[in-house]
């Protein structure tokens, strides 16, 4: 959600800190702001709007001179996005600056206190509390007053503070929300995302909750709640900026989507060697396995649309029963979990808020865990039992593509090696079923290729006020994923709805020109779902088929075909979204949208 950096080194922290928040845009903001130490004072400059606009009135930080300072990029929630609710917020004494990504639960009830006290607020924001709380506790010794500041607060926080009295020193705090620090050779970082930090450090650290830390340009002590020093380990970066750039791409969106055949195969190919699906962060027995009764996936998003498609492949390859979830719902249910559950989190940051909220609550009640994430380190990869990361690399577009398939790829061989290893996959078919997870990179490299035409379908239909999408089974599945695309990034109303379910209602939407996608990738199903198109053509309704290449069936009936190569029906989620992803990118770029950023949305939903 919002974007955390710090610095403290030899050179101006300005421009490092204006680099580090661009490279944090991606996670959806709608201020800007640093603080930076000089003179024993702390100079602040934010703006509501874009980091470039920050950049100008900074003149990219030679305005704001000093060798140490904290940067933010805020997503509204408490307060409009104006100049002055934007961070970093100052104290009344101006001797302490503090950024904040997350929400103070108690914030009321502390304002309220500290108004009491005398204390001047001149924000609308909860963040505000924790920087006059740093003033009262101070008795000259900063880290003694965060430590007694973070006593009094309730919520998710990752904190940077900056205090005038310690210009070289910053300190970072994590509760419930990333926080991660970055080691160099005479200069220390922090930052919510590794993102900001890999352009000058391969070398990171990974707070966990209750921990904070002291950053100096000499080194990086981190402490727990109590203040005792703590052990980290040092984690290793492995890919490079490079990765994080556009590469000659108009968007990321775009690049990342290219980027699919290579990031499915980094997913499958480490784990299959000969023959054999080697899961080295599940290698759990067949005793071990059928020890589980249910099987319960939750998550939010596009990672509960990839839990919608895996359970079909899990129940029909485990025959185990399947429940997918939305996390925001089970966090909040009476869920009929025990220790014979075993529930699936998926989640490309590892940090979403719901998500992380619902495991612990299953936990609570007996369930075992298994984690598919892409970040390592993520609070979700390490609070469950058993992790298996995406390997998807950076992605940068708020709207998931690569993430989302690499989510579904990890799936469904998961669900393939829990069948096999049950029993209840024979010889033949786990052999065929592992070829198909084999190709899948090739395969969905020529589900590109084969649609050259849709940024001409996407002037037919970017004029839409609304688009349906519909499917079944497996096709629904593929159907969910691809209205959201459209809808997060083009701003088209899109709904997507289970092609059986026509006829109970959602039919009296259909009329002269309405737009229908109808997903028809389920051969065992292919007839079905065409008698719904041709209900809907009936009452007026253009359709757009994606269907399997060579398919006769569908160009008789749809106005418009977009293809697939042929696969397995279990796996064909993967390719079904691939030219879904692309109508939307280029609905979106007919839009005149902002790709990248869509409005409102942020990349990791780190608070409820």
């Amino acid at each position: 959600m919002c974007g955390i950096v710090g610095f403290t080194g030899a050179r101006e922290a300005a421009p490092l800190l204006l680099e580090g928040l661009r490279r944090l845009e991606y996670r959806g903001y709608d201020s800007a702001g640093i603080a930076v130490t000089g003179g024993g004072t702390i100079r602040v400059e934010k703006v509501s709007g874009k980091v470039e606009k920050l950049c100008e009135k900074t003149r990219d930080g030679a305005a704001v001179p000093g060798f140490t300072g904290i940067g933010h990029t805020r997503w509204a929630t408490h307060g409009a996005p104006t100049d002055t609710n934007a961070h970093p917020h100052l104290s009344n004494d101006g001797r302490f600056a503090v950024v904040h990504n997350g929400i103070i639960e108690n914030y009321a009830a502390l304002r309220e206190e500290l108004t009491a006290k005398g204390y001047v607020f001149q924000s609308e924001t909860d963040t505000e509390v924790i920087v006059h709380l740093l003033e009262y506790f101070d008795t000259g010794d900063p880290k003694t007053a965060v430590m007694r500041t973070v006593a009094r607060l309730e919520g998710s926080y990752a904190l940077g503070v900056l205090c005038a009295d310690r210009p070289d020193t910053l300190f970072a705090v994590r509760e419930a929300s990333p926080l991660i620090l970055g080691i160099g050779v005479g200069e220390n970082y922090f930052a919510s995302d590794v993102t900001a930090l890999v352009s000058y450090t391969k070398n990171a650290v990974y707070l966990d909750d209750g921990e904070f830390a002291e950053l100096t340009p000499r080194g990086i002590t981190v402490y727990d709640c109590s203040g005792r020093p703590v052990e980290k380990p040092v984690t290793r970066i492995t890919w490079d900026v490079e990765a994080a750039e556009k590469g000659g791409y108009e968007h990321f969106m775009l690049k990342e989507i290219m980027e699919q055949p290579a990031a499915v195969r980094a997913a499958l190919a480490p784990r299959i060697r000969d023959g054999e699906i080697l899961l080295e962060g599940f290698d759990l027995s067949a005793e071990e396995l059928g020890r589980f009764n249910r099987l319960i996936i939750t998550a939010c998003g596009s990672a509960y649309y990839a839990g919608c498609a895996a359970k079909y492949a899990l129940e029909a390859l485990c025959r185990i029963p399947v429940e997918a979830v939305l996390a925001s719902e089970l966090r909040y249910g009476d869920p009929l979990i025990d220790d014979r559950t075993l529930l699936i989190v998926i989640s490309q940051s590892g940090e979403t808020a719901d998500t992380i909220a619902a495991m612990k609550e299953c936990r609570a009640r007996g369930a075992k865990t298994l984690a598919i994430v892409n970040v390592v380190g993520s609070t979700i990869a390490k609070s469950a039992d058993w992790t298996l990361y995406t390997r998807a690399g950076p992605e940068i577009a708020v709207a998931t593509t690569k993430g989302y398939t690499t989510q579904l790829a990890v799936l469904f061989l998961l669900a393939l090696s829990m069948g096999r290893r049950l029993g209840r996959v024979d010889g033949d078919r786990y052999n065929a079923l592992l070829g198909d997870l084999l190709r899948l990179p090739k395969l969905i490299q020529n589900a590109i290729d084969l649609n050259h035409g849709i940024p001409a379908l996407a002037k037919k239909y970017h004029r839409s006020p609304s688009l349906f999408f519909i499917g079944r089974n497996t096709d629904w599945a593929s159907a969910l994923e691809g209205a959201l695309k459209m809808k997060e990034i083009s701003y088209i109303h899109a709904e997507s709805y289970a092609a059986g379910e026509l006829k109970h209602g959602t039919i009296a939407l259909i009329e002269e020109g309405t737009p229908v996608i109808a997903v028809c990738c389920n051969e065992a199903l292919e007839d079905k779902t065409i008698s719904n198109i041709v209900e809907v053509k009936a009452r007026g309704a253009r359709v757009l088929a994606v269907a399997f290449r060579g398919d006769r069936k569908i160009v008789s009936q749809a106005n418009d075909v977009i293809y697939i190569p042929r696969i397995g029906t279990l796996f064909s989620p993967v390719l079904a979204v691939i030219p879904m992803q692309l109508l939307a990118y280029y609905v979106a770029k007919e839009n005149g949208c902002d790709i990248d950023k869509p409005k409102n949305l942020a990349k990791s939903v780190t608070v409820e």
